[in-house]
Protein backbone atom coordinates (compact mmCIF):
# COMPACT_ATOMS: atom_id res chain seq x y z
CA UNK A 1 0.00 0.00 0.00
CA UNK A 2 1.10 3.85 -0.78
CA UNK A 3 0.21 6.02 2.03
CA UNK A 4 0.49 9.87 2.13
CA UNK A 5 0.66 11.37 5.67
CA UNK A 6 -0.31 14.96 5.62
CA UNK A 7 0.93 16.39 8.96
CA UNK A 8 3.50 13.53 9.80
CA UNK A 9 5.79 16.01 11.89
CA UNK A 10 2.98 16.08 14.44
CA UNK A 11 2.33 13.44 17.45
CA UNK A 12 -0.28 11.68 15.68
CA UNK A 13 0.80 11.50 11.79
CA UNK A 14 4.27 10.69 12.95
CA UNK A 15 3.21 7.56 14.94
CA UNK A 16 1.01 6.74 12.15
CA UNK A 17 4.14 7.65 9.45
CA UNK A 18 6.46 5.15 11.78
CA UNK A 19 3.91 2.16 11.87
CA UNK A 20 3.26 2.21 8.22
CA UNK A 21 6.67 1.71 7.35
CA UNK A 22 7.03 -0.95 10.30
CA UNK A 23 4.26 -2.67 8.46
CA UNK A 24 5.68 -2.49 5.02
CA UNK A 25 3.42 0.43 3.62
CA UNK A 26 5.26 2.51 1.28
CA UNK A 27 4.63 5.88 2.87
CA UNK A 28 5.33 9.33 2.59
CA UNK A 29 5.19 12.06 5.03
CA UNK A 30 4.47 15.88 5.03
CA UNK A 31 5.13 18.73 7.21
CA UNK A 32 4.10 22.40 7.63
CA UNK A 33 6.30 24.79 9.44
CA UNK A 34 8.94 22.49 11.50
CA UNK A 35 10.27 19.65 9.41
CA UNK A 36 11.18 16.07 10.34
CA UNK A 37 13.51 13.90 8.40
CA UNK A 38 12.05 12.04 5.70
CA UNK A 39 8.68 14.33 4.90
CA UNK A 40 7.99 17.01 2.31
CA UNK A 41 6.91 20.31 2.79
CA UNK A 42 2.98 21.56 2.32
CA UNK A 43 0.49 23.72 3.08
CA UNK A 44 -2.49 21.90 3.42
CA UNK A 45 -4.48 24.87 3.21
CA UNK A 46 -2.73 25.62 -0.54
CA UNK A 47 -5.42 23.39 -2.04
CA UNK A 48 -3.32 23.60 -5.57
CA UNK A 49 -0.13 22.27 -3.87
CA UNK A 50 -2.26 19.31 -2.23
CA UNK A 51 -3.55 18.53 -4.94
CA UNK A 52 0.06 18.27 -6.93
CA UNK A 53 1.17 16.55 -3.86
CA UNK A 54 -1.21 13.30 -4.10
CA UNK A 55 -0.91 13.46 -8.29
CA UNK A 56 2.90 12.94 -7.73
CA UNK A 57 2.88 10.29 -4.97
CA UNK A 58 -0.69 8.54 -6.39
CA UNK A 59 -1.64 7.00 -3.04
CA UNK A 60 -4.19 4.75 -2.21
CA UNK A 61 -4.54 6.27 1.27
CA UNK A 62 -4.45 9.85 1.98
CA UNK A 63 -4.30 10.50 5.55
CA UNK A 64 -4.97 13.92 7.36
CA UNK A 65 -4.19 14.45 10.98
CA UNK A 66 -3.16 17.89 10.17
CA UNK A 67 -5.53 19.99 11.85
CA UNK A 68 -5.77 23.82 14.04
CA UNK A 69 -6.53 22.47 17.05
CA UNK A 70 -5.61 25.61 19.23
CA UNK A 71 -9.08 25.53 20.82
CA UNK A 72 -9.09 29.57 22.10
CA UNK A 73 -7.27 30.38 19.20
CA UNK A 74 -9.96 28.95 16.71
CA UNK A 75 -12.56 31.43 18.90
CA UNK A 76 -10.99 34.36 17.53
CA UNK A 77 -10.18 33.44 13.95
CA UNK A 78 -12.87 31.70 12.81
CA UNK A 79 -12.28 31.98 8.69
CA UNK A 80 -8.53 30.22 9.51
CA UNK A 81 -10.24 27.82 11.50
CA UNK A 82 -12.73 26.83 9.04
CA UNK A 83 -10.20 26.82 6.02
CA UNK A 84 -7.16 24.58 8.10
CA UNK A 85 -10.21 22.43 9.51
CA UNK A 86 -12.89 21.99 7.07
CA UNK A 87 -11.68 23.65 3.49
CA UNK A 88 -8.61 22.38 3.55
CA UNK A 89 -9.26 18.44 4.04
CA UNK A 90 -12.31 18.69 1.92
CA UNK A 91 -9.79 19.68 -0.97
CA UNK A 92 -7.32 17.00 -0.10
CA UNK A 93 -10.53 14.25 0.38
CA UNK A 94 -11.26 15.59 -3.06
CA UNK A 95 -8.05 15.21 -4.72
CA UNK A 96 -7.32 11.71 -3.39
CA UNK A 97 -11.08 10.75 -4.92
CA UNK A 98 -10.00 11.70 -8.26
CA UNK A 99 -7.27 8.79 -7.85
CA UNK A 100 -9.50 6.57 -6.38
CA UNK A 101 -7.63 6.65 -2.86
CA UNK A 102 -9.30 6.56 0.69
CA UNK A 103 -9.17 9.58 2.90
CA UNK A 104 -8.64 9.16 6.41
CA UNK A 105 -9.86 12.65 8.66
CA UNK A 106 -9.53 12.82 12.06
CA UNK A 107 -12.06 14.75 14.38
CA UNK A 108 -12.95 15.58 18.14
CA UNK A 109 -15.59 14.38 21.14
CA UNK A 110 -15.99 18.22 20.66
CA UNK A 111 -18.38 17.70 18.15
CA UNK A 112 -20.51 17.00 21.19
CA UNK A 113 -22.19 19.63 24.14
CA UNK A 114 -20.41 17.47 26.76
CA UNK A 115 -23.53 17.78 28.51
CA UNK A 116 -24.40 13.79 28.61
CA UNK A 117 -21.31 11.77 27.79
CA UNK A 118 -19.75 9.50 27.00
CA UNK A 119 -20.80 9.70 23.77
CA UNK A 120 -21.44 6.76 20.61
CA UNK A 121 -20.88 7.54 17.10
CA UNK A 122 -24.46 8.34 16.68
CA UNK A 123 -25.61 10.29 19.40
CA UNK A 124 -26.67 13.98 18.07
CA UNK A 125 -23.84 16.45 17.55
CA UNK A 126 -24.12 19.98 19.37
CA UNK A 127 -20.79 21.87 18.76
CA UNK A 128 -20.19 24.57 21.61
CA UNK A 129 -17.09 26.45 19.62
CA UNK A 130 -15.54 27.15 16.70
CA UNK A 131 -12.97 24.79 17.02
CA UNK A 132 -16.01 22.19 17.28
CA UNK A 133 -18.08 23.47 14.32
CA UNK A 134 -15.04 23.61 12.10
CA UNK A 135 -14.16 19.75 12.81
CA UNK A 136 -17.70 18.86 12.49
CA UNK A 137 -18.26 20.60 9.42
CA UNK A 138 -14.57 19.37 8.09
CA UNK A 139 -15.90 15.65 9.10
CA UNK A 140 -19.06 15.90 6.60
CA UNK A 141 -17.21 17.77 3.66
CA UNK A 142 -14.32 15.25 3.99
CA UNK A 143 -17.19 12.57 3.69
CA UNK A 144 -18.99 14.55 0.49
CA UNK A 145 -15.72 14.76 -1.41
CA UNK A 146 -14.80 11.17 -0.96
CA UNK A 147 -17.00 8.06 -0.35
CA UNK A 148 -13.81 6.35 0.41
CA UNK A 149 -13.23 8.41 3.52
CA UNK A 150 -12.73 7.52 7.88
CA UNK A 151 -13.54 9.39 9.89
CA UNK A 152 -12.02 9.38 13.43
CA UNK A 153 -13.26 10.79 16.30
CA UNK A 154 -10.75 11.00 19.54
CA UNK A 155 -9.41 13.05 22.14
CA UNK A 156 -6.72 14.28 24.73
CA UNK A 157 -4.34 12.46 22.31
CA UNK A 158 -0.92 11.62 24.58
CA UNK A 159 2.04 9.58 24.63
CA UNK A 160 5.77 9.52 22.68
CA UNK A 161 6.36 12.53 20.00
CA UNK A 162 9.53 14.48 18.72
CA UNK A 163 7.96 18.07 19.19
CA UNK A 164 6.98 17.35 22.91
CA UNK A 165 4.07 19.58 23.14
CA UNK A 166 1.28 17.04 24.28
CA UNK A 167 -0.41 17.57 27.84
CA UNK A 168 2.16 14.64 29.51
CA UNK A 169 4.66 16.75 28.07
CA UNK A 170 3.68 20.09 29.56
CA UNK A 171 2.56 18.34 33.12
CA UNK A 172 6.37 16.72 33.24
CA UNK A 173 7.93 20.61 32.11
CA UNK A 174 6.17 21.83 34.68
CA UNK A 175 6.26 19.64 37.48
CA UNK A 176 9.94 19.06 36.83
CA UNK A 177 10.51 22.78 36.90
CA UNK A 178 8.49 23.01 40.81
CA UNK A 179 6.02 25.17 38.92
CA UNK A 180 2.02 25.08 39.82
CA UNK A 181 -0.12 23.09 37.72
CA UNK A 182 -4.28 24.01 37.37
CA UNK A 183 -6.68 21.77 35.92
CA UNK A 184 -9.87 21.61 35.39
CA UNK A 185 -11.55 18.84 37.72
CA UNK A 186 -14.91 19.20 35.78
CA UNK A 187 -14.18 18.14 32.11
CA UNK A 188 -14.57 14.19 31.85
CA UNK A 189 -12.91 13.05 29.02
CA UNK A 190 -11.46 9.45 27.54
CA UNK A 191 -7.12 10.14 26.91
CA UNK A 192 -6.03 8.37 24.13
CA UNK A 193 -2.39 7.04 23.56
CA UNK A 194 -0.99 7.93 20.21
CA UNK A 195 0.43 4.86 19.85
CA UNK A 196 -2.70 2.94 20.00
CA UNK A 197 -4.42 5.65 17.61
CA UNK A 198 -1.80 5.41 15.26
CA UNK A 199 -2.43 1.09 15.33
CA UNK A 200 -6.04 1.85 15.25
CA UNK A 201 -5.92 4.02 12.05
CA UNK A 202 -3.45 1.69 10.25
CA UNK A 203 -5.84 -1.22 11.16
CA UNK A 204 -8.91 0.50 9.86
CA UNK A 205 -7.27 1.08 6.48
CA UNK A 206 -6.07 -2.21 6.09
CA UNK A 207 -9.37 -3.03 6.51
CA UNK A 208 -11.22 -0.49 3.66
CA UNK A 209 -13.16 0.68 6.66
CA UNK A 210 -15.61 3.53 6.08
CA UNK A 211 -17.62 5.88 7.75
CA UNK A 212 -17.51 7.39 11.55
CA UNK A 213 -15.67 5.75 14.41
CA UNK A 214 -14.72 6.51 18.23
CA UNK A 215 -11.00 5.67 18.55
CA UNK A 216 -10.26 6.36 22.24
CA UNK A 217 -8.85 5.74 25.75
CA UNK A 218 -11.23 2.94 27.50
CA UNK A 219 -11.47 5.30 30.49
CA UNK A 220 -13.35 8.29 31.39
CA UNK A 221 -11.51 10.40 33.45
CA UNK A 222 -11.52 14.48 34.53
CA UNK A 223 -8.54 15.67 33.69
CA UNK A 224 -7.48 16.47 37.01
CA UNK A 225 -7.61 13.07 37.87
CA UNK A 226 -5.30 11.95 34.37
CA UNK A 227 -2.66 14.92 35.28
CA UNK A 228 -2.18 12.77 38.95
CA UNK A 229 -1.92 9.80 37.04
CA UNK A 230 0.62 11.30 35.29
CA UNK A 231 2.28 12.47 38.42
CA UNK A 232 2.44 8.82 39.38
CA UNK A 233 3.75 7.05 36.45
CA UNK A 234 6.29 9.54 36.14
CA UNK A 235 7.39 10.06 39.89
CA UNK A 236 6.29 13.68 39.90
CA UNK A 237 4.83 15.67 43.07
CA UNK A 238 1.29 15.97 42.83
CA UNK A 239 0.63 18.01 45.41
CA UNK A 240 1.77 20.53 42.56
CA UNK A 241 -1.63 19.69 40.82
CA UNK A 242 -4.52 22.07 41.29
CA UNK A 243 -8.07 20.99 40.25
CA UNK A 244 -10.23 23.71 39.54
CA UNK A 245 -13.37 24.54 37.34
CA UNK A 246 -13.50 25.01 33.94
CA UNK A 247 -14.60 28.59 34.75
CA UNK A 248 -12.47 29.48 37.09
CA UNK A 249 -9.90 29.11 34.14
CA UNK A 250 -11.44 32.19 31.90
CA UNK A 251 -11.69 30.46 28.63
CA UNK A 252 -12.58 31.83 25.61
CA UNK A 253 -13.97 28.73 23.68
CA UNK A 254 -16.71 26.41 25.69
CA UNK A 255 -15.43 22.96 26.46
CA UNK A 256 -17.67 19.60 27.09
CA UNK A 257 -17.94 19.20 30.34
CA UNK A 258 -19.50 15.81 30.52
CA UNK A 259 -18.04 14.12 27.28
CA UNK A 260 -16.09 11.31 26.65
CA UNK A 261 -16.10 9.05 23.68
CA UNK A 262 -17.75 5.08 24.23
CA UNK A 263 -15.55 3.06 22.13
CA UNK A 264 -17.86 -0.82 21.79
CA UNK A 265 -18.31 -0.40 18.02
CA UNK A 266 -13.83 -0.07 17.98
CA UNK A 267 -13.42 -3.10 20.07
CA UNK A 268 -15.87 -4.97 17.99
CA UNK A 269 -14.04 -4.30 14.98
CA UNK A 270 -10.02 -3.72 16.08
CA UNK A 271 -7.78 -6.22 17.37
CA UNK A 272 -5.97 -3.24 18.86
CA UNK A 273 -6.00 -2.63 22.24
CA UNK A 274 -6.67 0.90 23.62
CA UNK A 275 -5.23 1.08 26.64
CA UNK A 276 -6.38 3.19 29.55
CA UNK A 277 -3.90 5.84 30.94
CA UNK A 278 -2.05 3.77 33.65
CA UNK A 279 -1.02 1.20 31.28
CA UNK A 280 -0.04 3.69 28.60
CA UNK A 281 1.79 6.06 30.84
CA UNK A 282 3.76 3.58 31.78
CA UNK A 283 4.73 2.49 28.40
CA UNK A 284 5.46 6.01 27.19
CA UNK A 285 7.67 6.60 30.37
CA UNK A 286 9.47 3.27 29.07
CA UNK A 287 9.67 4.68 25.66
CA UNK A 288 11.46 7.72 27.08
CA UNK A 289 13.26 6.32 29.34
CA UNK A 290 15.12 4.33 26.81
CA UNK A 291 16.09 6.98 24.24
CA UNK A 292 18.03 8.98 27.32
Amino acid sequence: MRALVIGASGQVGGAIASLLGKRGHDVVGTHHGQSQPGTRALDLTDATATERCIADFEPDWVICPAALTAVDYCESHTDEAMAANRDAPAAAARAAAKRGAGFVYFSTEYVFDGTAGPYAEDDPVNPQSVYARSKLEGERRAVEENPRTIVIRTTVVYGPEHQGKNTVYQILRRARAGEPIRVPNDQRTSPTYNVDLAAATVELIELDFRGVLNVAGPVVIDRHAFALEVCAAFSLDAGLVEGVTTESMRQPARRPLSAGLTIDRARSLLRTALRGPREALEDMRRALESVR
